[in-house]
C-alpha cells in the first residue's frame, strides 16, 4: 500500500506546483490626473487614468496576484473599486469610500493587491468616489489559467466593448449642482464606445470605433456597461451574438441579435463574422424604463469592418429597440440561465439562514438648511431600501470600524422587511402617502453569520417614479432565482424559482414595476456595500451593507490591514 500511496502524494505535490507555477504576479501603476480631450465640438477636461479614456486594459489570468499602484494627481479624492471581484480576504482593496477605506487624497497614493481566484471572464474596474466613474474607467479580462480553456470554441480574437456617457461639462459639477438643488441633475450629451461617440454625432467623424473582421472567424466581445446613469441596448446589423458569460460567470449559449446591460453589467458574447463583406455599424442607445423622465435620447456608433470590402459604401445600421421596451429587455435579462458544467459553477445553497424583503425606489427628504429644493413639494430626492437611505460615514471605513471593532460609525439594525406592507408597485400610493414617501436617513447595515446563506427578494416601489434599477453586491456572486413584474407573491412566485441552473450575476437589474429574488452564501468576512449602480441614485441613499462576521479559522479570518492604506 505504502508505494501506491507515495505515488499519489507525487501526483497532487506536482499537480500543486504546477498550478502555482501558471500563477503570476501581474503589476500595473495607474497615474491620476486631469486630461483635455476633444469631443463633440468641445474641449473638455476630465479625470483620466494614465492619459486615456478609458483606462488602460488589465490582462490577467484565474489565479494571478494582481498589484496596481495608484498614484492620485487629480484635484479629487479617489478610490477604485474592481467591480465584480470577489476579493476573499483582501476587503482592504475593494475600493469604495468611506466603505473599505478613506479615499486617496490629492497627492496621495494606495496600491490595491488581491488575487483572482475562481472566476474568469470580463469584469471592470472604476473610481468610487463621486461620479468620477464617468471617466475613470476600464476593462479587467479574466482568462483561464495555462492549461484550461474557454467552455466554449476559442475565438479568433477578442475586443473589449466599453459602453460610457460623456457629459460636455465637469461632472464633479453637474453631481454638486443637482445635489445642492435636490433635483435631478443634467442628461449627458452623448454615449460612447471605447471612449469615442461615433460619427452620428456632431465632430466625431474621427472619434469614432473601428474593428476589423475577418469573413467566416469567429471575435468574443467583451461588453462593458460603463456609462454612470443609463441601461444600453446593444445590437450588430445583420449579425446574431451568442451570449457566453455575464459578470464573469459563464453562462448556456444563448443566441440574440440585441443585448441589454445595465450600468456594472459585463455580457461576453461570440459574433461570427458570416454576412457579405462591407462595413456594419455596431450601436447602442437607452433602454429608459421611467416614464415621463427626461434623459440623453442619443445613439453611440461604432464599425465592424469586413477585411478586403470596400469602405466607400455607408454602414448598414441595426433597427435598435425602442428605448421604453421592457418586454425586449425583460426577454434578455430572464432568458439567461448558468452552465452548471462551467469551471467555476457553484450549485444553488439548498438552507437558507436568512430571509430579507427589500424595497427599492424613490422618495423624498426635507429640503435641509438654506437650500432651495426644485422637487416635489419643494423636498429634495432621495432613495432608499426599506425606507432607509444610506449614509456613509466620513471620518474613518466601516470596514476599519468592523476589523477594530469601533461603536459609533454604523449600526447593525437594518431591517429585514420594509416599516409598512402597502401596494408596491401602484403609482397612486405616491405623494399623498406622506408616511411612505419620506424616507430616514441612517448608517443601517445588516450583520451576517460566516457563511450564512442569504435570500432576498428585492421589491421595486412607485412612490416616485418607477423604474428599473441595477443593484450591486459587492464582494460575492448570486443566482438570480427568478424576477417579475407587479408585487412579489411569496406562493405562487416561488413556484418560479429555478434551482437547477440560474444565472449568477454580481449585478441583477431589477424590473420596472417588478421584483427579483437573489441568494448567496456570505463565505467572506468584512464590509460589503449593496447599492444601485445609476450613480444618480447613490448619494441619494439607495443603499446598504452587509458586515460579514469573521468564520473560526485564519483563513476565514480578514487580515489587518496593509500599510499605506489612506487615512481620513
Amino acid at each position: 500500500m505504502g508505494r501506491p500511496v507515495l505515488l499519489l502524494a507525487c501526483a497532487f505535490a506536482i499537480l500543486a506546483s504546477s498550478l502555482m507555477a501558471s500563477a503570476k504576479v501581474v503589476e500595473h501603476s495607474f497615474e491620476v490626473k486631469n486630461l483635455t480631450v476633444t469631443r463633440l465640438c468641445h474641449r473638455q477636461v476630465i479625470t483620466a487614468v494614465n492619459g486615456s479614456l478609458p483606462g488602460p486594459t488589465i490582462r490577467v489570468h484565474e489565479g494571478d496576484t494582481l498589484v496596481v499602484h495608484v498614484h492620485n494627481k487629480s484635484p479629487y479624492n479617489l478610490s477604485i473599486h474592481w467591480h465584480g471581484v470577489f476579493q476573499l480576504l483582501s476587503g482592504w482593496a475593494d475600493g469604495p469610500e468611506f466603505a473599505t477605506q478613506c479615499p486617496i487624497r490629492p497627492g496621495h497614493s494606495y496600491t490595491y493587491k488581491f488575487t483572482l481566484t475562481g472566476q474568469e471572464g470580463t469584469l471592470w474596474w472604476h473610481a468610487h468616489v463621486q461620479w468620477l466613474r464617468a471617466t475613470v474607467y476600464g476593462a479587467l479580462i479574466i482568462r483561464p489559467r495555462s492549461g484550461r480553456s474557454y467552455p466554449f470554441l476559442k475565438p479568433h480574437r477578442e475586443y473589449p466593448i466599453v459602453l460610457g456617457e460623456w457629459w460636455n461639462a465637469n461632472i464633479i459639477d453637474v453631481e454638486n449642482e443637482a445635489l445642492a438643488s435636490g433635483g435631478a441633475p443634467n442628461n449627458s450629451d452623448a454615449y460612447t464606445i471605447n471612449g469615442r461617440p461615433g460619427d452620428l454625432y456632431n465632430c466625431s467623424q474621427k472619434h469614432t470605433y473601428k474593428m476589423k473582421v475577418t469573413r467566416g472567424k469567429t471575435y468574443l466581445l467583451r461588453i462593458i456597461n460603463a456609462a454612470l446613469n443609463n441601461q444600453l441596448f446593444f445590437k450588430i446589423a445583420n449579425h446574431n451574438l451568442t451570449v457566453v458569460a455575464i459578470d464573469a460567470a459563464y453562462t448556456n449559449p444563448y443566441v440574440t441579435d440585441v443585448v441589454v446591460l445595465a450600468p456594472g453589467h459585463t455580457t461576453d458574447v461570440l459574433l461570427t463574422a458570416d454576412q457579405t463583406p462591407g462595413s456594419y455599424y455596431m450601436a447602442a442607445r437607452p433602454y429608459a424604463s421611467a416614464a415621463g423622465l427626461s434623459f440623453d435620447n442619443t445613439t453611440t456608433t461604432g464599425i465592424v469592418h469586413y477585411e478586403g470590402a470596400t469602405s466607400a459604401a455607408s454602414p448598414l445600421m441595426p433597427a435598435l429597440p425602442d428605448f421604453n421596451d421592457t418586454p425586449t429587455a425583460h426577454k434578455f435579462y430572464s432568458n439567461l440561465t448558468g452552465l452548471v458544467s462551467g469551471p467555476f459553477w457553484n450549485p444553488v445553497p439548498a438552507h437558507v439562514d436568512e430571509h430579507m424583503f427589500v424595497t427599492v425606489g424613490l422618495g423624498l427628504l426635507p429640503c435641509g438648511g438654506n437650500a432651495n429644493c426644485t422637487s416635489a413639494n419643494g423636498m429634495r430626492l432621495s432613495a432608499s431600501m426599506n425606507n432607509e437611505s444610506f449614509r456613509f460615514p466620513t471620518n474613518i471605513s466601516m470596514l476599519e470600524a468592523f476589523f477594530h471593532n469601533l461603536d459609533g460609525v454604523y449600526t447593525t439594525d437594518f431591517p429585514d422587511n420594509p416599516p409598512v406592507k402597502f401596494d408596491y408597485t401602484n403609482s397612486s400610493n405616491s405623494l399623498n402617502a406622506t408616511s411612505l414617501v419620506v424616507t430616514s436617513t441612517s448608517t443601517k447595515v445588516k450583520k451576517l453569520k460566516f457563511n450564512s446563506t442569504v435570500e432576498i427578494v428585492m421589491q421595486n416601489t412607485a412612490l416616485i417614479g418607477v423604474e428599473n434599477h441595477p443593484i450591486h453586491l459587492h464582494g460575492f456572486n448570486f443566482h438570480v432565482l427568478a424576477q417579475g413584474f407587479g408585487n412579489y407573491d411569496a406562493v405562487q412566485d416561488k413556484k418560479k424559482f429555478n434551482l437547477v441552473n440560474p444565472q449568477e450575476r454580481n449585478t441583477i437589474a431589477v424590473p420596472v414595476g417588478g421584483w427579483a429574488v437573489i441568494r448567496f452564501r456570505a463565505n467572506n468576512p468584512g464590509v460589503w456595500l449593496m447599492h444601485c449602480h445609476l450613480d444618480v441614485h447613490l448619494p441619494w441613499g439607495l443603499a446598504t451593507a452587509f458586515v460579514v462576521e469573521n468564520g473560526p479559522t485564519p483563513s476565514s479570518t480578514l487580515p489587518p490591514p496593509p500599510l499605506d492604506l489612506p487615512r481620513c
